[in-house]
Order: C-alpha cells, then sequence, then structure tokens
C-alpha cells in the first residue's frame, strides 16, 4: 500500500477484525468475513458495487462465452476461473490435442476442463455456414468464396465472431495475441455494428475513490463532431449503468474558445448537437482536464452547466485518450478496467496484448453482462 492507498478500506479493517475474533476481544463477531469485505469495498465507490452487481446478474443469467485464442495459457486460466465463478459456459477455439498438452505442461488437471467446450474449424459441423454467412456479407469487397474458406479455417478471431453471429456463443473475447486493431477488423467481417451508435472504447478508471469514464481509447484515431456526440450518449449510459450521475466533458487544451482550434471547434460542434438532441445529463466544452475535473467553476466559468466535477471524459482524439489512460494504468496511479468496447450488434471485447488472466476475466464478465437482458 501507499500513503491513501483506498485499498487499505477494505483490507485493514478486516484484519484487525479478525484478530480480535481469534484472541476473543471482539464482542459481536462477524460470520461472513467475505460479506464484509465487500462492504467495505461498496463503500468506498459505487464502482466497485456495480461490478459485484454485474458479477451477480450474470451468475444469475449464464452466458456462453468464446476465447478466440483458446490455446493460449492465459486463455485457459480465465476460462476456467469463468466456468468455476458461475458465469456460464466458456469454448476454447483450439487444437484438442495442443489444449492437451499445454495443459499437462501447466500441471492443470485435465478434470479442470470439465464443462469447458473445445472446437474449432476442422472439428465444427457449422464451418460451410459460416464461409457462406462471410461471403454474402464480403463478396462486393473483393473477398472470393475460397478466401472466405480460407478465414473460417485459419482466422480464430473469425472463427469465433462467426459462432457469436451465428447463435452458438453469446459474446467473445480476444486480443492476447494479435493487436487490437487487427482483433476488431476480423471480428467487424462477422459482426456489424449497431446502427443507432458508433463503435468506440471507454475505459474506466477508478483513482482516490472517484471513477472517470475517458473515451474514445480505442477505435476511432480523429473522431468527428457527429462521433463524439454519439460517444457522450453512450458513455453516460455505461457511467449511469454503473451507478454515477454523468456529468459530461469535452476536453481540449482551450477553455471555451480560448484559445481557437480546429479540434476545439470540433468539440463545440458536438455540444450543439447534445443540445439539439436534448439529452438527459448535464455536459459542456471545450475545457482542459483542470478545469473538468474542478469542484467549482463558478469564479472563472459562471455559465458552465456542470455542477460538479465531470466524471464522463471525451476526448479529442485516439493519440491523447490512448497514451493519457496507458500513462496512468502504466505507473499504477489508478485501478483501471478496459477499454470497453461498444457499438457492436453482438457482445465483443478485446484485451490488450499484455492482459493477465484478471484482466481476461474482468472482459469476459463485461462481455458476458452486456448479453443480460436490461430492465432500465
Amino acid at each position: 500500500p501507499v500513503p491513501f492507498d483506498p485499498r487499505l478500506i477494505y483490507t485493514v479493517p478486516p484484519a484487525v477484525a479478525k484478530a480480535a475474533m481469534d484472541t476473543g476481544v471482539a464482542r459481536k463477531p462477524i460470520e461472513d468475513m467475505d460479506a464484509y469485505r465487500k462492504q467495505l469495498r461498496a463503500r468506498l465507490d459505487p464502482t466497485v458495487a456495480s461490478l459485484q452487481t454485474i458479477a451477480a446478474e450474470v451468475a444469475r443469467n449464464t452466458q456462453r462465452i468464446v476465447f478466440a485464442e483458446g490455446e493460449e495459457e492465459r486463455s485457459i486460466r480465465a476460462a476456467i476461473a469463468y466456468r468455476n465463478a458461475g458465469y456460464g459456459d466458456p469454448i476454447l477455439v483450439a487444437r484438442r490435442r495442443k489444449i492437451e498438452a499445454t495443459v499437462a505442461d501447466l500441471g492443470i488437471r485435465a478434470d479442470d476442463l470439465a464443462g469447458i467446450t473445445i472446437t474449432n474449424a476442422r472439428e465444427s459441423d457449422a464451418t460451410d455456414a459460416y464461409r457462406d454467412y462471410l461471403y454474402k456479407r464480403l463478396q462486393r469487397q473483393g473477398y472470393l468464396l475460397r478466401d472466405c474458406q480460407r478465414m473460417v479455417n485459419t482466422d480464430r478471431n473469425v472463427f469465433a465472431a462467426s459462432m457469436v453471429a451465428h447463435g452458438h456463443a453469446d459474446c467473445m473475447v480476444s486480443g492476447l495475441t494479435r493487436p487490437y486493431h487487427s482483433v476488431l477488423s476480423d471480428v467487424l467481417k462477422a459482426i456489424d455494428p449497431r446502427p443507432d451508435t458508433v463503435v468506440f472504447g471507454l475505459e474506466i478508471i477508478v483513482v482516490r475513490g472517484r471513477t472517470l469514464f475517458v473515451a474514445d481509447t480505442s477505435v476511432t484515431e480523429r473522431p468527428d463532431p457527429e462521433h463524439m456526440a454519439a460517444i457522450a450518449i453512450e458513455s453516460a449510459a455505461m457511467a449511469r449503468r454503473m451507478g454515477h450521475t454523468p456529468r459530461v466533458a469535452f476536453l481540449s487544451y482551450s477553455n471555451f474558445g480560448n484559445p481557437p482550434g480546429r479540434v476545439s471547434e470540433n468539440m463545440r460542434t458536438a455540444v450543439v448537437l447534445l443540445n439539439e438532441a436534448k439529452v438527459d445529463f448535464e455536459f459542456d466544452g471545450e475545457m482542459g482536464l483542470d478545469i473538468a475535473l474542478a469542484d467549482d467553476r463558478s469564479e472563472t466559468y459562471p455559465f458552465c452547466r456542470l455542477k460538479g466535477p465531470a466524471n464522463v471524459l471525451v476526448m479529442p482524439g485516439l493519440h491523447a485518450a490512448n497514451i493519457s489512460t496507458r500513462l496512468i494504468q502504466r505507473f499504477g496511479a489508478a485501478t483501471t478496467i478496459g477499454p470497453v468496447l461498444s457499438g457492436l450488434e453482438k457482445q465483443v471485447q478485446i484485451v490488450q496484448m499484455d492482459a493477465s488472466v484478471s484482466d481476461m476475466l474482468q472482459m469476459a464478465l463485461m462481455a458476458a453482462h452486456g448479453c443480460v437482458p436490461r430492465l432500465i
């Protein structure tokens, strides 16, 4: 731990309570220590409580998730963890003999793979259907029938995405062995964006008891005003689902036109578009990060519509968004989740190539939760 480390809130009190119970000092023993820890975490930030709620909802509405890179050790361990947590049935796209050899090398018992489906193009009965489906989608984009057959046979991401498109799996996770945009390009061959929004990546950052939602951190290099407005709407909806009241700031190096610039003009146009859309959340811009996160701006910018610190940050471009979030992640200044991919008709999440097993499980959970019917 470091000074003001938020983990102290949910680590030290349970340890003290347990010591008191062990020594007979405690007058009122805690019967469920795990529940006590979860309660402390939830007090720290609503995001923690929301993540617990997400896990509980997925456990009640289990989902079949396909790990496209099923021969990777991290995928295997994440699939086992997903099954053990009761989130649903994992599927590994892999060669069976390769899986058996990898499991033996890792010291994992064969019984640990019970309930995990192993499939690949050679064993699947749906390969021809996937090929024909892709050919119908791609024949006017320069692809021949044999190109589609080759992709189904050799590209794990295309095969997994085709499984999801056909309902043979509910969602998928990939990204360990290929760059983010390469995986996204593969996925888009089989799964379309939703017609009513845009595809973007949303990073969730939890730092010092505060949660920030930052977009777009993974997809569009230079979003136009319409794109930014759509990102703001979707990001605000995600913040709301995570238990927060969204306050959206369109970020720039300038504050409300000073100094002027082309990118800043795009941000201001996005604000106009949200005005016209009559959205039900606070938003304003363009503004610098210090102004966006300020508790009070009334003295300098009394016209600003944000009534508190912004928690949804729409960045001017992919470079600024990705670099800033990776910098925070690199130095361990905060807990980060994502980027959470949004805007596809089916649920797909793409992890970073250096993702841990915990990261894989977390993104699998986010993908599965996207499949759960929402009441609100």
